[in-house]
């Protein structure tokens, strides 16, 4: 098993999720912002093969769901009732990456401080 592989086996046994970091949205180019949104989706995308094949023998598994249009490009999250949105936003020749996470209520645009960040949002929305 992978190292992500056994952080998601070991929720099964108590042992709690790291907690995501998160940053204030900045503005930034479009190509640069497009980049890194699809960096984080390809990552995504393998850690979410990784965590479903170990929750496929407890019954549920994660969800990737992607949405592009007009000024948007992005992806959800989803497990059981809880999803996490991660997406960018283009107006103009400027981007915005943001983050809409299960339970918060509504506050200033907020990122992944990292990439890395991304395993412990996943870890987060299985427990949470």
């Amino acid at each position: 098993m992978t190292p992500f592989m056994l952080a998601v086996d070991n929720l099964a046994h108590g042992v709690p999720a790291p907690v995501p970091r998160m940053a204030a949205s900045t503005e930034r180019g479009v190509a640069e912002a497009t980049h890194t949104q699809v960096e984080v989706r390809s990552l995504a995308e393998q850690l979410v093969s990784e965590a479903n094949a170990v929750l496929r023998s407890h019954g549920d598994v994660i969800e990737l769901r992607d949405e592009a249009g007009v000024g948007r490009l992005g992806f959800t999250l989803a497990y059981r009732d809880r999803a996490a949105r991660v997406h960018t936003e283009i107006a103009g020749r400027t981007a915005t990456a943001r983050i809409t996470l299960p339970g918060t209520g509504p506050t200033g645009p907020v990122e992944l401080s990292s990439a890395d960040e991304l395993r412990a949002l996943l870890l987060t929305l299985i427990v949470t």
